[in-house]
């Protein structure tokens, strides 16, 4: 996917707006109400008001949400909590647990007492893991993607829209916070992290294939590939990284790729970070 173009950009900004704040931002701006929310952004767009406003409107509720959410529990309580992970090991491949459930419990198992038995004595431990895991994941990204937010030459997006979680320099990315794929050559993915891009984009899942820009953000122990998990919750390093990166960089036709899937060309705008201990 090309640039898009500032009028493309000022078109998915509003989209990004749910309907409740939609209608806030027009009234706000003076600006008729649509029976639909198309509509509504369309006359917003007549309006032609100046981007920053809708930046700025677009990122005062999403404080608002950062708000709600430490209501909830504070950065530092969540970060204690983090720490208390001491394991990260799935148990389960990601995206297989009911195929496992089925393949290796439900169909194979005719004996009922035995089908109780390896649960408890296999099943139990599996899935404990892989909701800690996934826990971990989750709560450790939710910490990482407030703070890209909150970062001024960034805009996020208050819905989720497919492929989009942010705007930076003028261009939509979807975030994928991640660690370096098993088996890659460390050193090559230090030397040319191009070549990294395109290797992710070639090899993801094909439920979950896309051609959107994507910013990655790629979390690595060289020492030990293994331990960075751990990596994740360092941070102070990794806010330290982040606000480097997004200071420094830019967006431009140099952060083109192009790559194949399943016969296929795709071109999309990416670019990546690399936060090593």
């Amino acid at each position: 996917m090309p640039l898009y173009s500032p009028i493309e950009i000022f078109n998915l900004k509003l989209n990004s707006i749910p309907s409740i704040y939609l209608k806030e931002l027009a009234k706000k701006l003076g600006t008729e109400l649509g029976k639909r929310k198309t509509e509504t952004i369309k006359q917003i767009i007549k309006k032609q008001p100046k981007e920053v406003v809708i930046d700025e409107f677009i990122k005062e509720k999403y404080l608002l949400k950062i708000k709600e959410r430490k209501l909830l529990i504070t950065d530092e309580e969540l970060k204690k909590e983090l720490k208390k992970v001491t394991n990260f090991s799935w148990g389960v491949i990601q995206g297989q647990l009911d195929q496992k459930i089925q393949t290796e419990y439900v169909r194979k198992l005719v004996r009922y007492e035995e089908l109780v038995r390896s649960v408890k004595a296999k099943l139990h431990h599996e899935i404990t893991n892989y909701v800690i895991c996934s826990w971990f994941n989750h709560w450790t990204t939710v910490l990482i993607e407030e703070h890209i937010s909150k970062h001024p030459r960034v805009i996020p997006t208050l819905k989720s829209i497919k492929g989009i979680d942010l705007f930076f320099d003028g261009q939509p990315f979807d975030l994928k916070v991640t660690y370096l794929p098993r088996n890659y050559n460390i050193d090559e993915a230090m030397k040319n992290p191009k070549e990294l891009i395109i290797w992710m984009y070639e090899n993801q899942g094909a439920q979950r294939f896309g051609a959107d820009n994507r910013l990655f953000v790629i979390l690595l122990d060289p020492d030990d590939p293994e331990k960075s998990w751990e990596l994740k919750r360092n941070f102070d390093l990794i806010f330290k990284k982040i606000d480097k990166f997004f200071e420094k960089e830019k967006v431009s036709l140099e952060d083109e790729i192009i790559f194949s899937f399943k016969k296929k060309t795709y071109t999309a705008i990416s670019k990546l970070l690399m936060i090593t201990k």
